[in-house]
């Protein structure tokens, strides 16, 4: 079991590993051990994950997922397989720290009284300003 959060705990059967060749350097290593890692994860077969989670999971991934809604994760920073799972297995556990949290709800706001005034006496200057920049209207005198 792995720990996302104080509420979910992810199976470790809910996710499959495979090992592919790892393209990059590395010299004969890399055409002989199948060091890369991809990771697989069915969002919507995990039993580990709430609905609202996996709702935001989808959202947060959806150009990584499936037309199956799997969400594949490959792991190729590393050298060595180990350090590639470990590398996979922390990337998912993120994506889904991220999905659990709750967005915060928009308080609407009201502008304070001292604030509207401030802003109407700006706007009564500015139109002031202008007023004495026009040509003035001989018939008055």
């Amino acid at each position: 079991m792995i720990e996302i959060t104080k509420n979910i705990l992810l199976n470790e059967n809910e996710f499959t590993l495979s090992f592919i060749h790892s393209s990059g350097p590395g010299g004969q290593n890399v055409n002989k051990v199948a060091t890369a890692v991809q990771l697989k994860f069915s969002i919507m077969d995990s039993k580990s994950l709430p609905d609202d989670v996996k709702e935001r999971l989808i959202k947060r991934v959806k150009k990584r997922l499936s037309k199956n809604l799997i969400l594949t994760i490959d792991a190729r920073r590393y050298r060595s397989q180990e350090k590639n799972k470990q590398d996979a297995i922390a990337r998912l556990v993120k994506l889904i720290k991220q999905a659990a949290e709750r967005p915060k709800k928009r308080k609407k706001t009201k502008p304070t009284k001292t604030a509207t005034l401030k802003r109407l006496e700006s706007k009564r200057k500015r139109s002031n300003l202008k007023k004495d920049r026009q040509a003035v209207n001989k018939n008055n005198y």
